[in-house]
């Protein structure tokens, strides 16, 4: 199962022959476009602006009064038109198609109501939906055509990134290669997901059960970025009947058994495939044969007790009694569990096994796929909101109205709230100005929990309670590492055990009774399956639930709300054709550029020196001023910018930091240089509010190149409002690991000037020092405190600086003041934590 090329009749090719040539297209036929003017115009309307159709008329109404003097038109006539434009293209064409299922079991002399009832499943082909991905030009590069198993070149260790990189597809590869004629051909592996959801609360039926399927091949990292690296192929039905008869054994196994009947009729077209090669273009522009097999099906826990037919509270991958779900067990497959219902009474099966023996998981229609192996983790609903959210912070609620007085217990939960509301701001942290007290919590909101929270309850709780907080955070972020390593994972089994260790002072207390909970247990699992399926972050349910905006809850408030479903449908088929006609137009060349400078060009009339930044991977950080100074409300010299900080000696800094940057040999500290030795600058500056940085953090929300930016502030009226001085990481010495080779300091302003006829991009800063030679033990983050001294302030040049850095105040056990504001957070504290939970790239970094 090597992915060798072929041709169209699948022969395959000499080792390295070009594919066939592309279509011979003109670099101007945009069909169904007249011009690329018509389909961005196409694009920005019905994708980005999302306008609605009386409001093209309009906008289009006016444009055409502007060019009537002109004898020309806009691109289209009206939303008419521009919707038959699209409806023409042949790129993305996948038909939806319905079927109709109804009960056909056993009737009783009064039927329920839901036995008569008919339902409609809507879907597209998957098999067509999947040959699309294969084929489209914008995955060449970041696509395995074949399964692998990678090893570091530092240390020779196995090491786990992309799906194709597990155990799993290896596995499935060999199987699948045991029959010859499967040689040589191309493992596609088709992962699933599926979850209900709601677009809008209090009128209507507004919920919707949309089905996804994406492609185990391409990289994490497009199916992270929403690159169409996961499409939705269907909606499946949900039975609905009165409460008179909704828990009734019958209906919730029809229930049931109709969501994997659909599922089975769905992904029918497949099947064929899973045996017996066919042949696929591919991005690469080369043909493949490729054999298909279901891969794993991401999900919460209530969908994956419905996708392995289990009783809720068991645990759908393993065996373990219900009572002590962490107790060591055999894994769940389909052939034990075939066996278990062929042989033993089906009544015991429920209690002692936790298997519903009625039902039959779709998975059983389809070759080599097991439904208990399938299911992949979910940081998302395993670790953020269930063992963090749902369990922990919870139990620290419950643990202080257990252990304290009534009122006692809510002044304490105040002051959490208001540590809460005291962290300063932070590049892509939300803020909490009233703690925790909000009702509605949402995935983002507990990511953004766990990012502030530990330090917020130090010195109301049990050190045992800290450190296990610490615990399960050090598993989520090494779970959701971009590449796991041997050593990783031996952290990961280190923290788990940490977690379990010290999460007993909420039983031991009388907190709560039991850690038999299937989220919490669920880690147990993880490293299993990091090695089947590779690194977590690309089979994420946030990944689904961020389709569902696009795929649902968007394309219904586009509707009529009138039978909405049929628009929806119409509303992603035509966004798919966009989507698809941007990656051909693309493949071809012809979006080189904007729209504007394209037309420049043609006329002759344009500067070569135009270029689209795509955004490539850069390991290097970079550091770059705002591209618009401070003309007046700034100082504009030296003096003058020392007077406005209050820091009398800027003029001797900058003389240190000119110094070093004329002689970058002299390794004297910059303090140890007679200032006559110095040259003198005291002229003109321009002042800058921020600086932005770049930097490679693939663990992270970032592009698909793994690039991400951030803005540091340094404003003395932040938003009109407040001073913001953001704090940063310094590079000191890049041949130490983590801290050792880091320095954090608060930047005071940015500004540049020129010397010599060079430009000098500069910040003055203040000093941290950190408290002690290593991490705190109980939180696992270091401690620094502002520096004091003649040398607490110094000039670096920006490229010294990494990123920013994130603070939270060390409180101990005083309480916060009412009133407390969190812009003076920086100001007011005499030690602070190194904020290593800010994001994953500075857990990775601030070790």
């Amino acid at each position: 199962m090597v992915g060798k090329p072929c041709d169209a009749d699948g022969i395959y090719l000499p080792p390295g022959a070009p594919p066939p040539p592309p279509e011979n297209v003109a670099s101007d036929n945009w069909t169904p476009f007249r011009s690329r003017a018509e389909f961005e115009t196409a694009e920005f309307l019905y994708t980005q602006n999302q306008m609605s159709a009386g409001q093209i008329n309009r906008l289009l109404d006016l444009w055409a009064s502007t060019l009537a003097k002109h004898n020309d038109r806009p691109p289209f006539a009206d939303h008419h038109d521009l919707y038959a434009v699209i409806d023409s293209s042949p790129f993305g064409d996948v038909k939806w198609q319905c079927f109709t299922v109804a009960y056909d079991g056993e009737r009783p002399e009064n039927p329920k109501p839901w036995m008569d009832d008919k339902y409609d499943v809507w879907f597209r082909d998957p098999r067509e939906v999947t040959r699309n991905m294969l084929a489209n030009s914008a995955y060449a590069n970041e696509f395995d055509y074949r399964p692998y198993q990678e090893y570091s070149t530092e240390n020779d260790q196995r090491q786990w990134k992309d799906f194709m990189s597990g155990d799993w597809a290896w596995d499935q590869a060999d199987e699948i290669a045991k029959d010859p004629n499967t040689l040589g051909s191309t493992f596609v592996p088709i992962i699933l997901g599926s979850d209900k959801t709601t677009v809008s609360v209090g009128t209507g039926n507004n919920e919707y059960y949309p089905l996804y399927a994406s492609i185990g091949n391409i990289c994490n990292n497009v199916r992270q970025a929403h690159r169409d690296g996961l499409a939705i192929i269907g909606f499946l039905a949900m039975p609905k009947t009165t409460k008179e008869h909704a828990d009734e054994p019958t209906f919730r196994n029809f229930r049931r058994q109709l969501f994997h009947s659909s599922l089975s009729k769905i992904l029918s077209s497949l099947k064929p495939g899973m045996t017996t090669p066919e042949v696929a273009r591919f991005g690469d522009g080369h043909y493949r044969r490729v054999v298909y097999g279901l891969g794993p099906y991401i999900a919460d826990y209530e969908e994956q007790v419905l996708l392995t037919c289990i009783v809720r509270g068991r645990c759908p991958k393993c065996m373990a009694p219900r009572a002590n779900l962490d107790q060591d067990s055999l894994c769940r497959c389909r052939d034990y569990v075939e066996a278990l219902i062929e042989e033993g009474p089906l009544g015991n099966l429920w209690n002692e096994a936790g298997i519903v023996p009625e039902l039959v998981p779709f998975t059983n229609d389809f070759p080599r796929a097991d439904i208990y192996q399938m299911i992949s983790p979910d940081i998302l609903h395993q670790l953020i909101k269930g063992a963090f959210k749902d369990h922990l912070v919870e139990w620290v609620e419950k643990y202080l109205r257990h252990v304290h007085p009534k009122r006692r217990a809510e002044q304490i939960l105040d002051d959490i709230d208001r540590r809460i509301a005291a962290v300063a701001p932070f590049s892509g942290l939300r803020q909490f100005p009233q703690g925790r007290g909000f009702k509605q919590w949402t995935g983002d909101d507990s990511k953004a929990l766990m990012k502030v929270y530990l330090p917020a309850i130090e010195g109301h709780v049990p050190t045992d309670t800290v450190r296990a907080f610490r615990a399960l955070l050090e598993f989520c972020y090494l779970v959701r590492r971009n590449i796991i390593t041997e050593d990783v994972l031996v952290e990961i089994e280190d923290a788990l055990s940490r977690f379990h260790h010290y999460r007993e002072i909420f039983k031991t207390s009388g907190t709560i009774p039991t850690f038999s909970l299937p989220r919490q247990h669920s880690l147990k699992h993880y490293i299993q399956n990091i090695r089947l399926f590779a690194a977590p972050n690309g089979l994420c349910s946030s990944i689904t639930e961020n389709k569902h905006i696009k795929a649902v809850k968007e394309p219904w408030r586009r509707s009529s709300r009138f039978r909405a479903l049929g628009q929806m449908l119409l509303i992603n088929q035509q966004l798919d054709k966009i989507s698809a006609a941007r990656v051909e137009f693309t493949r071809r060349g012809m979006l080189a550029g904007t729209c504007l400078s394209a037309a420049m060009n043609a006329l002759g009339n344009i500067d070569g020196d135009l270029e689209i930044d795509d955004g490539p991977t850069v390991l290097q950080a970079f550091v770059q001023l705002a591209k618009t100074p401070q003309w007046k409300k700034r100082a504009q010299t030296v003096p003058a910018l020392a007077e406005e900080l209050s820091i009398p000696r800027l003029p001797d800094l900058l003389a240190q930091f000119l110094f070093q940057q004329l002689h970058p040999d002299d390794h004297r500290d910059p303090c140890d240089v007679p200032l006559a030795e110095c040259p003198r600058y005291l002229n003109k500056i321009l002042v800058f509010n921020s600086a932005s940085s770049r930097f490679y953090a693939p663990s992270d929300l970032s592009g698909s190149g793994g690039m991400r930016t951030e803005h540091i502030r340094s404003s003395p009226s932040w938003r009109n409002e407040h001073s913001r001085y953001d704090c940063v990481f310094v590079n000191t010495d890049s041949d130490l690991p983590g801290m050792r080779g880091l320095e954090v300091a608060r930047v005071r302003t940015f500004f540049s000037f020129k010397y010599r006829g060079n430009t000098y991009p500069c910040a003055v800063i203040h000093w941290f020092d950190k408290v002690g030679d290593t991490a705190d033990e109980d939180t696992g983050m270091w401690i620094v405190s502002p520096a004091g001294g003649a040398s607490k302030h110094a000039v670096i040049h920006v490229d010294a600086i990494y990123r920013a850095a994130h603070l939270i105040p060390v409180y101990g056990m005083e309480f916060l003041p009412q009133g407390f504001k969190c812009h003076d957070s920086y100001d007011a504290f005499r030690t602070y934590y190194v904020n290593k939970y800010a994001d994953h790239h500075a857990f990775e970094i601030a070790f």
